[in-house]
């Protein structure tokens, strides 16, 4: 009883993060909150089987099915008062808003990003890949992200038959993006550059809410994922060395679609080695549910911007991440095409 109670200071009920813009402390709305700390902590400690079979890809995509398929449960009658309870302004929406009546499309929504993401146009911004909350660091002191347990590990996330990205991406540094049910959930590329491998690993279907991530070991290191790495020392690149871009599904979540455009949205093409991608344009869309990208940046090469370093460990957050001896880790949350950092 005494570590459950010691557990619960270092990782708090609720979970909180900064506005970038305000740089203002949101409380988060945890969907789905208690069956996940359910699923992590009574079966997973008294039913292991049951637990690995939530986590299957046949249960995750019957859960998808269920929220945003089942045509008892997937339609919206007033698709403006949906978006108005989820705050999302139907100004952005790229067509009509009257249109998305049911839970994908209004999960699979498109916006007009040249127009309301703006991006900055320096050729040396790095910038976000997503509408998310951020976490920012370095492997340099270590090769693991420690939130709890473990984030990840760099190598196991990477692949272990993959020892040429380890070894270019030793005591990187990396950026942690993730997703929330509610947001826009097509990818942009972080970066200009040419893609020089893009792999597939299989895994499990963890689900990223904070709650499950601290209850989990190594969670995103163990979900189905798509690596892409780019190599941005080319002409017209951002000129950040390789950067591996990190697409991770979580519970719900069917299959990561690659659809690169360079023009708003069409001609969507597929991503293959060779391809030349410009930065802020969108590379790829998660299907439904929340999920996770993780941008992994060589030694030397990319430096922050400093709200997001400063944010990191402000003492007036509660967060339910932390990094070791329970120091507080404060997410931030961004838009897409949003600044990150610049090369050095």
């Amino acid at each position: 009883m005494r570590l459950r109670e010691n557990l619960s200071m270092l990782h708090p009920q609720r979970h909180q993060y900064i506005e970038r813009k305000t740089a203002a402390v949101r409380t988060e709305t945890l969907i789905g909150d208690r069956m996940v700390r359910t699923i992590y902590s009574v079966v997973r400690e008294n039913a292991p089987f049951l637990f690995s079979l939530l986590l299957s890809a046949r249960s995750s995509a019957f859960f998808g099915y269920l929220n945003y398929d089942c045509p008892v449960r997937s339609k919206i009658s007033n698709p403006l008062k949906m978006l108005n309870r989820l705050g999302i302004s139907p100004d952005e929406i790229f067509g009509q808003a009257q249109d998305l009546t049911t839970y994908r499309k209004l999960f699979e929504r498109k916006i007009r990003y040249w127009d309301v993401r703006p991006m900055d146009e320096d050729a040396a911004c790095v910038v976000s890949p997503a509408d998310a909350r951020v976490l920012i660091g370095s492997f340099c002191e270590t090769e693991d992200l420690f939130i709890k347990g473990k984030f990840f590990n760099y190598r196991e996330l990477i692949g272990s038959d993959k020892p040429e990205w380890s070894a270019a991406f030793k005591e990187g540094d990396y950026a942690v993006f993730r997703l929330t049910p509610e947001k826009y959930h097509y990818n942009h590329a972080p970066v200009s550059g040419k893609v020089v491998d893009i792999y597939e690993i299989n895994g499990r279907y963890h689900s990223c809410n904070p709650g499950a991530v601290v209850e989990s070991i190594t969670p995103f290191s163990k979900n189905r994922r798509v690596l892409t790495v780019i190599d941005t020392d080319v002409e017209n690149g951002t000129g950040v060395g390789l950067v591996a871009m990190v697409e991770i599904v979580a519970l719900m979540i069917g299959r990561i679609v690659q659809c690169y455009s360079t023009e708003q949205y069409d001609p969507a093409v597929p991503v293959t080695k060779g391809l030349f991608m410009e930065k802020g344009q969108p590379k790829s869309l998660f299907r439904p549910g929340s999920s996770t990208t993780v941008l992994i940046f060589q030694k030397n090469r990319l430096r922050f911007s400093s709200d997001l370093l400063e944010n990191l460990n402000r003492k007036d957050v509660q967060s339910r991440f932390s990094m070791g001896f329970g120091r507080p880790l404060a997410e931030t949350e961004l838009n897409v095409r949003e600044t990150i950092g610049r090369a050095i």
